[in-house]
């Protein structure tokens, strides 16, 4: 699979590989300025301090440009990447693809070499942009080689600026805890970021807060190919201990003028100075050729391979009695149990569960106890674990994280948004979200995780209403490839109950995705709710039936779709009322409203739910001062129906 050299298992670069790779750097060095000056835009900068590390990892790491996708390869995680030029360069020069389309494509609209590296391109792990991700994007494929046994290395590359990012951190301790000791990291030290000399930006210790956290330290040349490539061998070779290879290196070299000069970490040579650069590297001038090659069109896209969602049996739901009273989070807990039961004793089946110091709150304890090598106990290090299991989702493995609505949501919208763009599979289970967490006060009242995950293209939000819909939903979550976030509160919720007593969401009731519960029938009105805001919506119901008044009680499950026939069903209603514990602003009655108005349909609309930040205090006096609790909801309704009357009768 892999040719014999590579893995470094040679005692030292030969004298051929090491011709080799200096003719090589000098070509890569002269398409990283062509790429950025035919696009006018790019770090040339950085990506020619940063190329000699590439060549050598991509041309002796077991990775193989005829099947890029291959499980047993070792994971190249480049964090800073904006040094795409640099590492289309050596890809092109490895045999991934040819390198001219990049050449003439790089930055081009529709083009698959974008300005920051990216999964469309053969031999990219992930898409990386915002610094400060790739160690713990490192970690989840770490992650995965240990859950399945497989050998590879991972080698993060990394930028010497982005040290300043405290996830980074965050990531140096779960490598040391997790034993992932076939990590190794390697920093493009050039000591220049965009505004200017790093130590005058934001003065660290970079060596010192690495061996501070128990890495081992190899200081290097980085432009010198046999400095680098035996600190890669004694990393790879060794597995008591991670590595960080720093390796000083010359902004800009190769090229004189451009060469300790930080205008050039994001600014590509001016047309009138490429003929000077390409001429001290030694390299053909043909610049003009390739804007006329970028002129006649865009580079195709590759065919890139990813890894397939693994296949998950959901097990057998389990039904909660109508009289019983739970809460969400442990229907979440027990179907967690219950699945994992149903296929962790697979040939092949890989499944980590991601905790955050709140095992006992988000019920995630019984799994960790159960299946201690799957779980994953990170500490209160949400930004770091938000990525790693994100990394782990896009390898064939069941990828689970649990925390509250605060920070699985608000504090990691940004690695949520990565974990999309990068068509990630995460299982979000939050539980403590809405107004309903209550004394924990506004800070902890996550009302706005469908607005931010909704801003995303892919992610998809669902709010159980029950334990009984929970366990169902997690089921269904838990077999289903896509980033799914469930939402939960914190309080015990009464089961609900259809019309005859029986539980409305237990014993044969089916969980479709993106279509709606009606749990009760009515006319003239509909009152339209989600996840556990049904409990007071059904006792708003009851007390307008006990005052002659029979609206129609919806539940909305699936906020993120909408079914076409059931959003025809709302129109037939003259009014529609939502209720929702989440910001009346970009919640269920926005998303509602506007599907509706697209769909063609007609209907006023009242909205109620969360208006402005809540106090610390039980939910039910919360949701009383919000106007949102059954006795509000019922007078308010009240309200909408006299006044309908009252046009009526005029």
């Amino acid at each position: 699979m892999f040719d014999p050299w590579r893995g470094f298992t040679d005692e030292k670069l030969s004298s051929k590989w090491f011709d080799t790779l200096t003719e090589t750097a000098r070509s890569a060095r002269g398409d990283i300025l062509k790429m950025t000056t035919v696009a006018g835009s790019g770090h040339p900068g950085g990506s020619m301090s940063s190329i000699d590390i590439y060549l050598v990892l991509y041309n002796m790491a077991k990775v193989n440009p005829a099947d890029p996708g291959c499980d047993d390869r070792d994971r190249i995680i480049v964090s800073h990447g904006h040094t795409s030029p640099g590492v289309y360069a050596a890809l092109g020069h490895t045999g991934f693809f040819d390198i001219l389309p990049a050449l003439h494509g790089f930055r081009q609209g529709g083009s698959p070499f974008e300005g920051h590296v990216e999964r469309s391109v053969p031999g990219v792990e992930w898409d990386t942009g915002n610094l400060g991700q790739g160690l713990a994007v490192g970690v989840g494929k770490a992650i995965y080689g240990r859950l399945t046994g497989k050998p590879f290395h991972t080698y993060v590359v990394m930028g010497d600026g982005e040290q300043q990012k405290g996830q980074i951190g965050e990531s140096r301790r779960h490598v040391l805890k997790f034993g992932l000791n076939r990590v190794t990291a390697i920093v493009d030290y050039n000591g220049l970021q965009i505004s200017g000399k790093i130590e005058a930006v934001l003065p660290q210790n970079i060596k010192g807060e690495w061996e501070a956290d128990g890495w081992k330290v190899i200081e290097i040349d980085g432009h010198d190919l046999h400095q680098i490539y035996n600190a890669l061998r004694t990393a790879t070779r060794d597995d008591k201990k991670p590595y960080m290879i720093l390796a000083k290196t010359v902004m800009g070299k190769g090229v004189s003028f451009m060469e300790n000069d930080e205008n050039y970490h994001g600014a590509a040579v001016k047309p009138d100075k490429i003929g000077q650069a390409l001429e001290e590297l030694g390299v053909g001038n043909n610049i003009d050729e390739l804007k006329t090659r970028r002129s006649h069109g865009v580079p195709p896209q590759f065919d890139v391979p990813r890894a397939e969602f693994p296949r998950v049996d959901p097990g057998t739901p389990i039904t909660y009695g109508v009289g019983e009273t739970s809460d969400n989070r442990g229907a979440w807990g027990k179907a967690l149990v219950s699945v994992a039961e149903a296929n962790m004793e697979r040939d092949g089946f890989v499944a980590g569960v991601f905790d955050c110091d709140l095992s006992g709150s988000v019920k995630t304890k019984a799994f960790g106890e159960q299946y201690p090598e799957s779980f994953f106990q990170c500490g209160i290090t949400e930004h770091a674990v938000a990525a790693t299991a994100g990394a782990l989702s896009t390898e064939k493995a069941l990828s689970i994280w649990a925390a509250f609505g605060a920070f699985g949501v608000d504090e990691t919208y940004n690695q949520a948004r990565l974990n999309d763009i990068n068509h990630g599979n995460v299982k979000l289970f939050c539980t403590h979200s809405g107004v309903n967490v209550g004394e924990d006060g506004k800070t902890h009242q996550c009302i706005d995780y469908f607005g931010l995950l909704n801003s995303t293209f892919g992610w998809k939000v669902i709010t159980p209403a029950d334990p009984n819909q929970t366990d169902r939903i997690a089921r269904y979550v838990l077999s289903t490839p896509g980033n799914y976030a469930v939402i939960m509160g914190r309080s015990k919720l009464a089961i609900v109950a259809d019309e005859k007593g029986k539980p409305f969401f237990g014993g044969e009731y089916s969980y479709k995705y993106g279509r709606m519960d009606v749990v009760r029938k009515g006319e003239r009105l509909v009152l339209v709710t989600a996840g556990n805001m049904l409990a007071d919506a059904l006792g708003a119901w009851n007390m307008l039936a006990n005052d002659g008044h029979q609206i129609a009680l919806v539940s909305v499950s699936d906020w993120s779709d909408m079914h076409a026939e059931d959003l025809s069903m709302l129109a037939e209603f003259g009014h529609i009322v939502t209720l929702e514990d989440h910001n009346v602003k970009t919640g269920l009655g926005t998303a509602l409203s506007a599907a509706m108005f697209e769909a063609g349909h007609a209907a006023r609309f009242t909205k109620l739910g969360v208006t402005q930040y809540a106090s610390s205090g039980k939910p039910h006096d919360l949701y009383r001062m919000l106007g949102i609790d059954a006795e509000s909801v019922a007078e308010r309704i009240r309200e909408l129906l006299g006044v309908a009357k009252q046009q009526v009768e005029s």
